[in-house]
């Protein structure tokens, strides 16, 4: 899937670009509402990440010019501002969903594949598996061979993002990028104390292990 991320703020566009290139997307950026715009109108991208805030021309501007002339992508914006007006303003410029700054980046993945969904007409899955532990993410439950596990807001956010890549090993700053908000004053020594949290919620009364350290690199789930 080709992404566009269109975002003034270059370090977190290069972030954003990283984080959704591990997930094997395909993206470019902009950082200026007329390039962006440009970009828009000659690239066949299946998403754009737009800023509204951009100098040049504002996000809802652009999006509201793409929308006249036809060009059809989903499109998520983002913004610092939280009030309703603005998300109100952003959608009737004909923005498909909208994330208020800061977010963490599970959060922004989750809705661009959501998106990639809606073009393609695939399903969302409802849950994620791994050897008896189920997560639900309607009910925002996970029970292991039918025993309900309690998990705080990250521990869920974590082991969600550890399923979502079960089998592959991921490094800390991997973690660090997909569960916790980018703005946020996080360490890579976060990630260890979260995994043993989570080690003893789902693996240290059950078998077999499903949490493992990769010596060197990080961790890996494996069902």
């Amino acid at each position: 899937m080709r992404v566009l991320v269109i975002e003034d703020e270059q370090r977190l566009a290069r972030i954003i670009r990283r984080v959704l290139e591990e997930e094997q997307y395909v993206v470019d950026l902009a950082f200026d509402g007329p390039t962006g715009e440009d970009l828009a109108r000659t690239g066949d991208y299946d998403v754009i990440i737009l800023d509204v805030m951009l100098p040049g021309r504002d996000g809802v501007a652009v999006c509201r010019r793409l929308r006249q002339d036809g060009v059809a992508c989903l499109v998520l914006m983002l913004t610092a501002r939280d009030a309703l007006e603005d998300r109100v303003r952003g959608l009737d410029a004909g923005a498909d969903d909208y994330l208020v700054k800061p977010f963490a980046f599970a959060e922004l993945l989750a809705r661009v594949r959501a998106l990639g969904r809606r073009r393609t007409g695939e399903l969302a899955p409802t849950t994620l598996q791994a050897d008896g532990l189920v997560m639900d993410l309607l009910r925002h439950d996970v029970t292991r061979n039918g025993q309900r596990i309690d998990l705080t807001a990250k521990e869920f956010a974590l082991l969600e993002y550890l399923l979502r890549h079960q089998g592959q090993v991921l490094t800390r700053t991997q973690i660090l990028n997909g569960v916790w908000r980018y703005d946020a004053d996080a360490a890579s020594n976060v990630v260890d104390t979260y995994v043993h949290y989570l080690r003893e919620k789902i693996d240290r009364n059950f078998g077999p292990k499903l949490l493992h350290t990769v010596r060197g690199v990080g961790y890996v789930l494996r069902g």
